[in-house]
């Protein structure tokens, strides 16, 4: 451990702002003397306590619920104090600064601070040091920042599987069987004077047959929970008027952005996140794309095309009562050039054509298109959600779904990539065992990175700085 994580830690564990109930979180070694010293007696384990918190004059503070966890058994391994008081900003400092001051106090028995070194806890130190002393694998220490942020249920119930453990069981099982077949590689280089082929009578192809069907499963749900996780960044895009906002407003349900008659309303990104299936996809209207000499509209526009730049999707709507005007097809060649220009061929635009209403049936001047819709009575607008889940990947999996991070599918990116150069090693006729054994110790090693078996400080230090103080 670093120096830092001997110190004791506190923080409030509760959002900011006020609240019925809010929580002054204390983790570290020998607790024990502060409890005695802040609360005037010992508490029983894992007892919740109501009694008042008085300050210095012995004055109370407040009066609430005190629980003590002796270590190791407590969610960071350490001692851990629980004060819960009123959620009053006020009323949650005043019990950080008795907690600050209590610890500088000696001991009159051994003449030593109660609680020397105790500082204010750094985002995500509490989830961190129960990473670290055993209590969870890393896995499911950013499964509790995940479930915290989650946006729909679906997202919630995933980072929930994640956190119990489902995820990191799966990986284990994984790297039992690599370590399964590395013993058996090793065995055959340890012992080449054996007439005995080890990997054969094991069936070591079979093996790494069945371990590279166990990866690609595992990575096709995990990509499904990182979808869950993160979503889907959709920009809707297209010449004013083209219902672009109504369009925002109608997959929203509410009245998010202004819509009028007047070409330009919109000058600005207006973005809200929506849930289809569970999965959240993140809409951002913009203005509409033209020639404009009005120096506000311009940034907006400017806005717009960043907003495209950065997109996983580009809806690039069209308004069918303009599509016969010869000077409005043009200006929809011009962007459609233009999306070419600035998006990657992986990202995909689709055509969708708005006022479907007010079109006739019968109209054979209408665009062959699939993606017809009505921001105005909702007309197609389930077709249009199906196709974003469809262009988004999602696919109602057969199995469970865990909440993953983009580090999480490069891990199993890389052990499925050893894997398969492992198995053409394998099947060669010289068998190249050493490069084998060593594809083998590669790919054991990216999945022990997903749990933090094999994780730098470093990398922990990125991941733990994004969870809440206090967690």
């Amino acid at each position: 451990m670093l120096p830092r994580h001997q110190d004791p830690i506190l923080a409030i564990a509760t959002a900011p702002g006020r609240g019925a109930v809010g929580i002054v979180r204390v983790s570290g070694k020998h607790l024990s003397g502060l409890v005695k010293a802040l609360l005037g007696r010992n508490l029983r384990a894992r007892e919740a306590t109501y009694l008042p918190f008085a300050d210095a004059a012995g004055l109370p503070i407040d009066q609430g619920l005190a629980l003590y966890f002796p270590a190791p058994h407590s969610f960071t391994g350490e001692d851990v104090l629980e004060l819960q008081a009123h959620g009053g900003p006020v009323v949650l400092q005043l019990l950080l600064a008795r907690c600050m001051e209590l610890a500088q106090v000696h001991d009159p028995l051994t003449g030593r601070a109660l609680l020397p070194g105790l500082r204010l806890a750094e985002p995500g130190e509490f989830s961190e040091r129960a990473f670290l002393n055993g209590k969870l694998d890393l896995a499911q220490a950013e499964a509790i920042a995940d479930l915290i942020d989650a946006s729909t249920e679906a997202a919630a119930r995933s980072a929930s599987q994640s956190l119990t453990g489902a995820f990191s069981k799966e990986v284990h099982a994984l790297r039992d069987a690599l370590i399964h077949l590395r013993m058996l590689v090793e065995a055959t280089l340890d012992f080449p004077e054996e007439e005995i082929d080890f990997l054969q009578q094991a069936d070591a192809q079979g093996q790494l047959g069945h371990l590279q069907r166990m990866l690609t499963s595992l990575l096709a749900r995990a990509a499904q929970g990182a979808l869950l996780r993160d979503g889907m960044r959709v920009v809707i895009a297209g010449q004013p008027n083209a219902g672009k906002s109504s369009l925002l407003n109608a997959l929203a349900g509410a009245e998010l952005a202004i819509v009028t008659p007047v070409a330009g309303t919109t000058r600005d990104k207006v973005q809200e996140t929506i849930q289809i299936e569970g999965v959240p996809i993140h809409i951002v209207d913009t203005a509409g794309l033209r020639d404009s000499d009005d120096a506000v509209e311009k940034i907006g526009i400017d806005r717009a095309w960043e907003a495209i730049a950065n997109a996983d999707a580009v809806l690039f709507l069209h308004d069918l009562t303009r599509w016969k005007l010869p000077q409005y097809q043009a200006d929809d060649r011009e962007i459609a050039e233009k999306l070419k220009q600035k998006l990657p061929a992986a990202i995909p635009v689709l055509q969708v054509w708005n006022k479907v209403d007010a079109v006739a049936k019968t109209d054979s001047s209408v665009p062959s298109q699939n993606l017809y819709v009505s921001a105005k009575n909702a007309q197609g607008l389930d077709e249009l959600r199906a196709e974003l889940l469809r262009v988004a990947g999602w696919q109602a999996p057969a199995g469970s779904v865990f909440i993953a991070r983009a580090r999480h599918l490069q891990a199993l990116q890389r052990a499925q990539s050893h894997v398969l150069v492992a198995a053409s090693h394998l099947a060669a006729r010289a068998q190249l065992l050493d490069l084998l054994a060593e594809e083998l110790r590669l790919a054991q090693r990216a999945l022990g990175e997903i749990t933090g078996e094999f994780t730098p400080d470093d990398l922990l230090g990125v991941i733990f700085s994004q969870f809440c103080i206090g967690k």
